[in-house]
């Protein structure tokens, strides 16, 4: 691109905006012009706002440390073309709505608008086909230049990712077990208590397990050529246990499979497709797309989120133990960088692919 597209974030003092503006240092086609807060931060200096709470592993970038936050209002982002939000679902949904109505290009990480039939729900490396019905959405909601878009829950992302390079060469997929053991950097900051997480397994995570079920079944689904909404995917039964782990970034989901093709496909088999699966994003030569969607391990004691989580920058899902199921027909082990391409990296990616495409 001949100049950079401006671009805002909401919710930047948090872990998800925080990781925005790590991922956007130096990136050739966004530039950040504006972050807003919530009132307890708006008119104060970013730096001294997260002077005690930047979890980062990088400094605040230097054009960043001294920039004022705003008020999440539309007029504070004059300027400004794309809209990532990182805020909290408590808010989000009036405040993404109102940056659409503006004419604004909203990214969004919040869960509010994830199952509205006219906004796609994207994971960049699986199924950005989808985003055909932005145009159907603008014309519903009178959005003349303004989008949502979302991109799934962190447990969902590496989940579809799977499932999308599988049912692509081996047909249906009828049912998939879904055992997730997520990092504690997924509850944000400060989240999970220390009493209730170290030297412990919490198998609960409020509302996880029935978006997992429910948003991949949206991810794989497609567009009704009539309606032009949504239509989730019905011959696969997804059942999901969620439980948060002591570890600080990276989620590891273990999966059971089941096709419909009779005999199933081989351990090799679904390995070579896993390791050829490619994207549009790699297509398209954006500048966040990993170089390959999904490494596969052959090692017996892999993946692990401190060797595999930031592979390609974060943006890759890792897999190993691929084995013949005697339940199922395959199962398998994945990980994913839950706050990169299960968070703020895959919304980057969606804008970038937006923008290869010429959709705003």
């Amino acid at each position: 691109m001949s100049q950079k597209v401006n671009v805002g974030i909401l919710g930047a003092t948090g872990t998800v905006g925080q990781r925005f503006i790590a991922l956007l240092e130096n990136h050739p086609i966004f530039e950040i012009k504006a972050i807003g807060a919530s009132s307890r931060s708006a008119g104060r200096i970013y730096s001294e706002c997260t002077e005690r709470t930047w979890k980062m592993t990088t400094e605040i970038p230097e054009n960043i440390k001294n920039m004022t936050i705003v008020p999440c209002e539309p007029e504070h982002f004059k300027g400004c073309r794309l809209i990532f939000s990182g805020l909290d679902a408590a808010v989000a949904g009036e405040i993404e709505t109102n940056f659409a109505n503006a004419g604004y290009a909203v990214f969004s990480n919040a869960k509010n608008h994830r199952m509205n039939p006219l906004v796609p729900l994207l994971v960049p490396l699986c199924n950005t086909e989808h985003f055909d019905v932005i145009k159907y959405q603008q014309e519903k909601y009178g959005y003349k230049t303004g989008m949502i878009v979302t991109n799934a829950n962190c447990a969902s992302t590496g989940l579809v990712v799977v499932l999308k390079a599988l049912q692509n060469a081996f047909g249906p997929i009828t049912k998939v077990m879904v055992h997730t053991l997520q990092a504690i950097s997924g509850a944000g900051y400060p989240g999970v208590p220390s009493l209730d997480i170290i030297d412990n397994v919490v198998p609960f995570i409020g509302g996880e397990e029935e978006k997992v079920e429910s948003e991949a079944l949206k991810m794989l689904g497609g567009i009704n050529a009539e309606t032009h909404e949504f239509e989730h995917l019905t011959n696969m039964k997804i059942s999901a246990h969620c439980n948060r782990v002591p570890v600080v970034d990276g989620h590891v989901t273990n999966l059971s499979i089941e096709f419909e093709k009779k005999p199933a496909p081989s351990v090799e088999e679904v390995k070579k497709v896993l390791r050829e699966y490619t994207c549009e994003a790699q297509s398209l030569k954006c500048p966040s797309a990993p170089k390959e969607c999904i490494i596969v391990k052959d090692a017996p004691d892999r993946p692990q989120p401190r060797l595999d989580r930031n592979r390609y920058g974060g943006m890759a899902v890792t897999v190993g133990r691929v084995r013949e199921c005697p339940l199922f027909d395959i199962k398998l082990s994945l990980l994913i960088h839950n706050t990169i391409l299960g968070a703020a990296g895959s919304s980057i990616l969606n804008a970038e692919v937006a923008v290869a495409k010429g959709i705003f």
